[in-house]
């Protein structure tokens, strides 16, 4: 009787552990979860199963992409989480999450990876985090506030911040290859949350 008891306390405290927060994961306050919409893009060499996104081939040239690109949005705050690990990678400067601008510049932020690790922010360079190596679990965070800012958190820790216009915007993740990048690459996003406010 003692040892069921016991089970089932443990069973309580795992199912306790395992639920989601009941708020966002950065910047709390107000926020209210929700499932958008998406599409999956398929483009050159690259596949989409499930969660797992690859870009099979070293091409530097043509569309390259494995990406679910989710419901345009126009006002208000959106917050995404997410967390991805790349199980191979030969290739380099892969884009791995986009905020959109439908009605505006197109890509208005790209967080990529370099082969070695490093995070950079494809819109001016800026480095936001090194350790992105294979195997490695890396959470990220996009906070936006349409006409305000885009905010940009990797594993908890604020790093990029930029000035957001007005308009229609969408969130992308998966493995484009960049302007001066190429695969291959394989990566597996898991964790997939969206808030708004």
């Amino acid at each position: 009787m003692k040892r069921q008891l016991l089970a089932g306390v443990t069973a309580a405290a795992l199912t306790l552990a395992s639920a989601p927060a009941a708020t966002a994961e950065v910047e709390p306050g107000g926020w209210t979860s929700y499932s958008p919409g998406f599409s999956v893009q398929e483009r050159g060499c690259g596949d989409v199963s499930a969660l797992t996104f690859t870009l099979t081939c070293s091409t530097a040239s043509g569309d390259q992409r494995a990406e679910r690109r989710y419901a345009t949005y126009a006002g208000g705050s959106r917050q995404f989480e997410g967390y991805f690990r790349i199980t191979s990678q030969t290739g380099t400067r892969i884009s791995l999450k986009q905020t959109f601008h439908e009605t505006g510049s197109g890509p208005y932020f790209m967080l990529a990876v370099e082969r070695g690790g490093r995070l950079y922010a494809v819109h001016g360079g800026t480095t936001l985090a090194t350790g992105a190596t294979v195997g490695t679990t890396v959470r990220v965070n996009t906070v936006h506030e349409v006409g305000g800012t885009h905010r940009t958190y990797i594993n908890g820790s604020r790093k990029h911040t930029v000035s957001s216009g007005t308009g229609g915007f969408y969130d992308k993740f998966g493995a484009y290859r960049t302007n001066s990048g190429a695969g291959p690459i394989s990566v597996v996003w898991s964790g997939i949350r969206f808030w708004r406010k």
